[in-house]
């Protein structure tokens, strides 16, 4: 799929600038940690961040306390966070095929992850989150609010990426979330001001 490679080269090219960029940049966000701190209270069990990047969200639930891992599609990003964060397991891995046994995590963040998978292969990662959440098991998704997708080409630092980035409607995710086997249990608005606001979703694997 080329939309896969293209963001998984792309995200290889940034890394080290897109590291730089988000580091402590969770300090100022605290809506943010809050929806975090909530997911890691809500979670019984071991949970993954799916599309971790460099690790910084996973890296914060586990000062939580919760047993977590990362999974990012670029090899580059998951190097460094292994370097940032010796002390917790990231692996390489896809969304769109997730490498997880069924029902072996209690709770899967997605954040700003899907914003780069076109409509139609969401259901197909979707499928994999429910499929590796055991009943009960929470869900929580960020994501860009809006209508239709713009090609991202200078990414952090003005390295050169090529990645679709898709905005998307509350009610369009929240169909697909529940049409998954979820249950909504709450949507969160950040920045409802901004141009392009910000969304977390909260959902319930179905039994």
């Amino acid at each position: 799929m080329t939309w896969l490679a293209d963001t998984r080269t792309s995200y290889d090219t940034v890394a080290a600038s897109y590291a730089e960029f988000v580091s402590g940049a969770l300090e100022e966000q605290p809506y943010m940690r809050a929806a975090l701190t909530l997911f890691a209270a809500q979670v019984d069990g071991p949970a993954v961040d799916v599309g971790c990047g460099p690790g910084q969200f996973t890296a914060f639930l586990d000062s939580l306390g919760l047993d977590v891992a990362g999974i990012d599609l670029s090899p580059a990003m998951v190097e460094l966070a292994r370097q940032a964060h010796p002390e917790l397991r990231f692996d390489v891995g896809s969304m769109t095929d997730l490498a997880l046994p069924d029902a072996s995590m209690a709770g899967l963040l997605a954040f700003w992850s899907l914003i780069h998978v076109p409509d139609d292969e969401v259901p197909v990662a979707l499928g994999h989150f429910r499929r590796v959440l055991r009943p009960g098991g929470l869900l929580m998704i960020g994501y860009h609010v809006g209508a239709g997708t713009r090609l991202k080409t200078e990414g952090y630092g003005g390295h050169p990426m090529r990645v679709h980035v898709h905005l998307r409607q509350p009610w369009w995710l929240a169909k697909r979330v529940r049409d998954a086997g979820f249950t909504l249990e709450a949507e969160w608005a950040l920045n409802p001001e901004n141009p392009v606001s910000q969304a977390i979703l909260f959902a319930r694997a179905s039994a």
